[in-house]
């Protein structure tokens, strides 16, 4: 575990960092526009879920391989290109074929929020950039460090991503006599976010 000055340090750190705009809060905000405040929960709960997937294995070193071999960090980054495609075609066409399209469910918000964030290889590199700054051997054992300040991070994600959900749920709501359009403007979240990870660099 870490020490308590260390906690101190790393809470309004992870804090800045959650409350600060990214690809894990614009999905978000996208679920909750298409299918409403529980499956934005949901998928708020999937991202933080692969979160600590990916502290885990910074943690145990598997981080470091992605980061050295390029061939890896991109297959991971263009399958997660085309499953936000994916996403932003279905909701596109589930805009344009029919009114009445059934939400996505809690289960498969959270699966989508997962993938999302699994296929993300630029997280792994930020948690071998940002968490070992708060972690010391001398503390104890790393990876029970590394799995303590993740928690943390993926805790204050959760509850600031899922906020940003629930809001725009209740603006979807108002949408919703508009399928059309918010099968576009999700879809087009979606998009945005496929083309922002297929630009992504490893540095």
């Amino acid at each position: 575990m870490p020490d308590l000055v260390t906690l101190l340090a790393f809470v309004p750190a992870a804090l800045a960092l959650n409350l600060t705009p990214g690809a894990d809060m614009m999905f978000c905000l996208g679920q909750g526009l298409r299918s409403g405040p529980r499956a934005a929960v949901a998928a708020s709960a999937g991202i933080s879920a692969g979160a600590m997937v990916h502290v885990a294995l910074a943690g145990v070193g598997l981080g470091a391989l992605v980061a050295a071999h390029p061939l890896a960090f991109d297959v991971i980054r263009w399958a997660g290109v085309a499953y936000l495609l994916c996403l932003a075609v279905q909701s596109v066409r589930g805009g344009t074929t029919r009114s009445d399209a059934p939400p996505l469910t809690a289960a498969r918000a959270f699966r989508a929020g997962l993938i999302v964030n699994l296929t993300n290889p630029k997280v792994i590199l930020f948690v071998l950039a940002f968490v070992p700054q708060f972690v010391s051997p001398q503390a104890g054992p790393v990876l029970a460090q590394f799995l303590t300040l993740g928690a943390v991070l993926a805790l204050g994600g959760f509850a600031v991503n899922a906020l940003v959900g629930v809001f725009a749920g209740g603006l979807g709501t108002r949408l919703a006599r508009s399928a059309r359009a918010l099968g576009w403007i999700t879809g087009g979240i979606f998009a945005a976010l496929a083309l922002r990870l297929a630009i992504l660099e490893r540095t």
